[in-house]
């Protein structure tokens, strides 16, 4: 049995960016990271598709204390992954993961003031867990069992987990899906396939923005590397917290532009209606990013195209349409989602008893009620993942050094009973396919003050890092 005064779960962003907070901040504290896989990098080492990049700038997904050098501000997969490494390696916190620890209990005690910790093969004890997994199902994404997919002659992939060896040269690709993977993968896949053809039930919002900044380049260029990185992260919040606030207040004015921007993208073969008008507000869910108008381009050049349409069946040569259509295919990608998981599937008890998530509501978008000291690490959907992950491992020391400082060894917030009477919204409140079929699993937000997850940065700046620890929600215990 290993004792830590923190265990960290999950090397991905989140997890580097929690174990340098906790070791610039709370020094006296011993710490650990259990990563479940056998390499670091969270999403961007398990997501391999073709095309693979963040959907927001790296100068505020990357992390503040290690600022983005590279010149793209949308960055593929592999820079973001070997960012990771380098920003691991440069703090020493490499030396603090153990892979191959995948975590599936964690039980609390009150006498004792620790939690017990269980991987495959190793039991751990620590004061405080913080859960930085985030929240997709690594093992596997949302499968739509499509009838006569066992007659299709063709191959059938996930993007989650895309093969090493798939060759698509000159294939016929019909890439089921219309979110941000399947933006992401038709442009990479055309020209390299004899033609892509993404289809799709209905349409998501689609926004063009080039993949090189050019005035955080001009302000990179007059003005010291640390500066730079801050001025151009501030630039970036301010500008993506106005849009969104803009587009939800005035929703059908931002419907309006963004479906009038992407019908100037289009060849006249392509209407913007019905291929690329939802049916829902924007921001309902996620913006889907297309840097440098690789999808439009794309489809201006005839290499790949779009269909709206149902799937009937497969057939042995592709897919039968509900419009009697049939679309040949050699190579069919189901980019179809992700599944959505609570605390990285681990099983939780405190004092014996079974912790259900949905049954808890979330603290200030990271504790759970009636559950002592345990964070749950998740970001924006609104903005950069990092910004909050950020805000929630500094808010986490500020716990900690409390707790040395008052002697206290229990943290744990209370909820309000007035709570249950609000409707029910998950924790990640979107209308997204994936978390609609979550919301029975995830932890619920409250109607108002820390129970309420707002999609605010800098509110939350204000609130986690100056609003006092004891605001009467949060209780501070010794050791019963």
């Amino acid at each position: 049995m290993q004792h830590f005064d923190v265990l960290i779960v999950g090397a991905g962003l989140s997890g580097i960016g929690a174990a340098y907070r906790i070791q610039t901040r709370c020094p006296e504290r011993t710490y650990a990271v259990l990563e479940a896989r056998d390499t670091l990098g969270g999403t961007w080492d398990l997501f391999r598709y073709p095309g693979v990049r963040s959907d927001s700038d790296m100068f505020t997904l990357g992390f503040p204390f290690h600022p983005w050098k590279a010149a793209k501000a949308i960055a593929d997969g592999p820079s973001i992954l070997d960012y990771l490494h380098e920003t691991a390696s440069t703090y020493g916190i490499d030396q603090h993961i153990r892979y191959g620890e995948r975590v599936v209990r964690a039980s609390w005690s009150s006498a004792d003031a620790l939690w017990t910790v269980e991987t495959g093969g190793t039991s751990y004890t620590c004061s405080f867990l913080y859960v930085c997994s985030g929240y997709y199902d690594y093992d596997s994404g949302h499968v739509v069992d499509f009838e006569g997919q066992d007659e299709f002659q063709g191959r059938i992939v996930h993007p989650q987990h895309w093969p090493s060896d798939l060759d698509y040269t000159g294939q016929r690709v019909v890439v089921i899906g219309s979110g941000a993977t399947a933006v992401t993968v038709v442009p990479a896949m055309a020209g390299t396939a004899a033609h892509v053809t993404m289809l799709q039930r209905s349409p998501s919002y689609v926004a063009s923005r080039p993949a090189h900044d050019a005035l955080s380049d001009r302000i990179r260029a007059v003005l010291p590397e640390n500066l730079a990185h801050r001025v151009i992260r501030g630039k970036n919040v301010a500008l993506s917290t106005m849009v969104y606030s803009a587009f939800r207040r005035w929703p059908a004015h931002a419907a309006w532009l963004l479906n009038s921007t992407v019908a100037k993208e289009l060849p006249e073969s392509i209407p913007a209606d019905p291929h690329f008008t939802p049916r829902y507000k924007p921001w309902d869910q996620r913006l889907c990013l297309v840097p440098d108008a690789d999808l439009f381009n794309a489809l201006r050049n005839g290499t790949a195209s779009v269909v709206t349409d149902e799937i009937e069946r497969f057939v042995p040569s592709g897919l039968r349409l509900r419009s009697g259509r049939v679309l040949e295919a050699d190579l069919v990608v189901t980019a179809t989602g992700l599944r959505m998981v609570a605390l990285g599937n681990i099983e939780v008890t405190v004092d014996g008893r079974a912790v259900e998530p949905h049954d808890t509501f979330v603290y200030q978008g990271m504790m759970l009620s009636g559950v002592p000291n345990l964070a749950w690490c998740i970001g924006y959907t609104n903005n950069s993942w990092t910004l909050r992950s950020d805000l929630t491992s500094q808010y986490v020391c500020r716990l900690l050094n409390h707790l040395r400082a008052t002697g206290h060894r229990i943290c744990v917030p209370e909820v309000d009973p007035a709570e249950y009477d609000a409707p029910p919204r998950p924790v990640v409140d979107l209308s997204s396919g994936y978390i609609r079929r979550a919301a029975h699993i995830l932890p619920r937000q409250g109607a108002q003050g820390p129970w309420r997850l707002r999609q605010n940065y800098p509110r939350d700046l204000v609130r986690l890092r100056f609003a006092p620890l004891d605001d009467g929600v949060m209780h501070f215990k010794p050791a019963h």
